[in-house]
């Protein structure tokens, strides 16, 4: 069998993959991606939602459908709350097969290499060394590096091989993509309620010519119904469904959204990142922003390590704890999101929209709110308004002291 020498092998030709292979071939390291399907960003895999830091920091605007500057909110009842400024864009709706094409080409025009079609299928540790064994199209192939990068996403094979155990939760969805949805340009809608989406929400994302439409919820929450069966409740028997009467599929997709990040994302000679890791937003199930964050937090220390072949799991657990405020603040959130979602009922739900409806609650959400971090946001409410403090009592020690 050929052999191949790399410094690191990353496990996942997404955005998560391709934007820590670009940091590491940047700095001159040998790297190698592997992806186990025979193109880039298929199958899809999530809403396609793009935060501005994360943008900015690949610089992909021509990937973008449409801005999002605001959103509409419905409550069980149809209470609406509706928030945005159209001069501030809060996220970008991007074509996620070109955004995530264009992220592994940026590692790639930085020197990494992939192989398509190719997958681990065993692992051996060396002293120095993890000597993989990779499925590819042209029959088994050995290869030896200093480390592997899981970014594998949710059922990560990497993960599971090295049982690094799971995330705190995991979520389950189904999106597809119709045309003809009555929505406005440049907001985002979400619907909530127990006979849609329980414990959560469901969303209709505007993605240039077509809408993005889709639920996610918990097991313990829906019972025996499935995301098929709630998505048909929205979009054919909610008092929303005029807005779905002209629509057309296009294209759907149902996956796991893992969140919690966990205890340990590296072990010797071993490192998980984005949803491999479940660095994903408890709030919304948004992967691609705290991914990149996760990596350009530890990126230096991770080079300086493997270029030291210093990869012990004592050695590794260094960069581990770099991101333990990452780990309290999706905490908070999940706590603020539990309170004010999650653990409520549709009545309960029904009070908190006629609060976050009126005027100067709604300007507050417009001054202080956040999509990637609504932490100052719901701390404010739970300090400042006094119905949130009955309302989501359950909530403040957790977010206001965790």
């Amino acid at each position: 069998m050929d052999e191949f020498d790399y410094d690191a092998v990353i496990v996942g030709a997404g955005p998560i993959g391709g934007y820590l292979a670009q940091k590491l071939a940047k700095n001159k390291l040998k790297v190698l991606i592997l992806e186990e399907h025979s193109e880039i960003g298929r199958p899809f895999q999530c809403a396609g939602l793009v935060n501005p830091k994360a943008m900015a920091s690949v610089g992909l605007v021509n990937t973008v459908l449409t801005p999002i500057w605001g959103a509409r909110i419905y409550s069980p009842e149809g209470t609406l709350v509706e928030i945005g400024h159209e001069e501030k864009v809060r996220t970008w709706s991007v074509c996620r097969k070109l955004f995530d094409e264009a992220v592994v080409i940026q590692s790639i025009e930085s020197g990494a290499d992939i192989w398509l079609s190719s997958k681990p299928i065993n692992l051996e540790f060396k002293e120095d060394s993890v000597e993989i064994e990779i499925l590819t199209p042209n029959g088994i192939k050995k290869l030896t590096t200093k480390i592997i990068c899981g970014a594998d996403g949710a059922h990560s094979w990497v993960r599971r091989t090295m049982r690094m155990g799971r995330p705190k939760e995991t979520m389950i969805g189904m999106q597809i993509e119709v045309t003809g949805y009555m929505g406005k340009n440049g907001k985002l809608d979400m619907y909530t309620g127990s006979d849609i989406s329980p414990g959560f929400f469901a969303w209709v994302i505007p993605s240039g010519d077509t809408a993005r439409v889709g639920v996610w919820s918990q097991t313990k929450y829906i019972g025996e119904r499935s995301c098929e069966e709630l998505l048909n409740e929205l979009m054919n028997n909610s008092r929303w469904s005029f807005k779905f009467k002209d629509c057309k599929e296009v294209g759907r997709f149902v996956g796991s959204v893992p969140s919690g990040i966990l205890k340990n994302t590296t072990s010797t000679r071993v490192a998980l990142f984005g949803d491999a890791a479940g660095i994903c937003k408890p709030t919304t199930g948004g992967g691609i922003g705290p991914g990149f964050a996760h990596i350009d937090i530890i990126v230096d220390d991770f080079i300086d390590l493997i270029r030291k072949n210093k990869l012990d799991a004592t050695s590794l657990s260094k960069i581990d704890k770099k991101i333990d405020k990452m780990r309290k603040s999706q905490s908070r959130a999940r706590a603020l999101r539990d309170a004010f979602l999650s653990h409520s009922t549709d009545e309960e739900l029904e009070e908190i929209f006629k609060v976050w409806a009126k005027p100067d609650v709604i300007k507050m959400i417009n001054e202080v709110g956040e999509i990637e971090n609504p932490i100052p946001l719901g701390t404010k409410m739970l300090k400042d308004i006094p119905e949130f403090r009955k309302l989501a009592g359950k909530a403040i020690k957790a977010v206001l002291w965790s």
